[in-house]
């Protein structure tokens, strides 16, 4: 990896993060693309900008923050579910991480679930998201059922907040506050995630160069403020429009991917 691969990687996560299309599975895309070796350097590269991304939500929604412990355990017991699946499941991960086509069937997949879960969950209009309590009528069970959802992000290409979202929608909350409750639900999830991947690189023996720390130092700048953009920009549009032009794009581009492999380039990471 070279620093404008490292810059254009990390525009790719900070503008897809919090959009339900998948920001993993869009950096696969796109390593395999500029041929990217999937070294170990690589993919911790692609965890740690997350770090970026993370602090966006925490300057944009610092209030929130601040507003009872009890939505600190909330926070930890959606985090659960992606917790123990994650450990116990990291090779397999590790493994779909490199799959292409395997991007490529869920970005469609998922897309039509986009296509109609706007009519699936019209009533859900329960939750004032302006009212800065909101997130206390989140039960702990709800809370534990839609980190149930999230973890179906570990299949490449389904997307973190997408599938977040949709789970708490199923508990009957609306889009945006489904959609704010994601985002606070990534900070636990991918500081874990980060973690754990750090602690595994550095385990198995290798060390950061100068370039390398450059790297990341540039990419969670860019992934920071790309980050701040999408999300007040997302929050927007979907309380205005809904799901289906994310539906509409993930089945395009997936069906695209899988025609370009298939037909005309080898998509291998």
């Amino acid at each position: 990896m070279n620093l404008i691969e490292a810059i254009i990687l990390a525009i790719i996560e900070g503008i897809t993060e919090y959009l339900p299309v998948s920001s993993t599975g869009h950096m696969i895309i796109a390593s395999s693309f500029m041929r990217i070796a999937t070294d170990d350097f690589t993919k911790l590269f692609t965890i740690v900008i997350q770090l970026g991304a993370i602090l966006s939500v925490v300057v944009l929604y610092w209030k929130r923050f601040f507003q009872s412990f009890d939505f600190y355990l909330k926070l930890v017991v959606a985090f659960i579910p992606a917790l123990i699946l994650g450990l116990l499941l990291s090779d397999v991960i590790d493994e779909l991480l490199e799959s292409p086509v395997t991007v490529a069937v869920s970005l469609i997949i998922g897309g039509f679930i986009l296509l109609k879960v706007d009519d699936w969950f019209k009533a859900n209009e329960e939750f004032d998201s302006e009212n800065p309590t909101v997130y206390t009528k989140i039960s702990y069970v709800t809370a534990f059922k839609i980190g149930l959802f999230q973890c179906l992000a570990m299949i490449p290409g389904t997307s973190r907040s997408g599938a977040s979202i949709v789970g708490g929608m199923t508990q009957k909350i609306n889009r945006k506050t489904a959609a704010e409750f994601s985002f606070f639900l990534a900070v636990p999830t991918m500081l874990g995630a980060t973690l754990k991947k750090s602690y595994d690189y550095y385990k198995a023996g290798f060390e950061l160069s100068t370039d390398q720390i450059n790297y990341l130092i540039v990419g969670n700048i860019l992934a920071f403020v790309l980050a701040l953009i999408a999300i007040k920009s997302f929050i927007d549009y979907l309380s205005k429009k809904g799901f289906k032009i994310f539906g509409y794009y993930r089945i395009l581009f997936g069906i695209t991917l899988l025609i370009i492999h298939f037909f005309f380039y080898k998509l291998t990471i």
